[in-house]
């Protein structure tokens, strides 16, 4: 009878292809500590990333290094591209899509040249973020080998 008191499951997937690690192990205390929002981490193994949920990409730093996807309704995902890339002042990084734009899962956003990231930045883990202005009670997160769009989370 109260079933429509039951939140709704919300699937965030893969931007890239990749491993799936805890946020925890991410060698940045910002992330690690879960400072910025909860969720995971990706170790990429391709270089186009692109968007986790249905939404509007709500912000693209100039830099290329981080996006954030916002669904219609009260999700928010940031996908964090390697450690320390802020420095790179956008080089290795490819804007493909732009602030504003609408987005469904799996569309790209960003292509990077991963090789030279690994060669210049701190590291390619790529933390993949709920924002703290989200609803979510309850993540379920799924750490393993995943294809781009796979479910890497799923909310409540």
């Amino acid at each position: 009878m109260l079933g429509f008191l039951k939140r709704k499951v919300r699937e965030i997937k893969s931007p890239v292809d990749g491993q799936i690690v805890a946020l925890e192990s991410v060698d940045d205390e910002v992330f690690s500590q879960k400072l910025v929002g909860d969720g995971v981490a990706v170790i990429p193994m391709s270089n186009v990333f692109t968007a986790p949920i249905d939404g509007t990409i709500s912000k693209i730093f100039p830099t290329n290094h981080a996006y954030s996807v916002k669904s219609s309704k009260d999700l928010e995902v940031m996908v964090h591209i390697g450690l320390d890339t802020v420095a790179l002042e956008g080089v290795g990084f490819e804007r493909l899509a732009k602030e504003g734009d609408e987005v469904k899962a799996g569309d790209p956003i960003i292509q990077v040249d991963l090789g030279y990231i690994r060669d210049h930045a701190k590291d390619i883990i790529t933390p993949i973020i709920i924002s703290e202005e989200s609803d979510v009670k309850e993540i379920d997160k799924r750490l393993k080998i995943v294809k781009t769009q796979d479910i890497i989370m799923e909310v409540k």
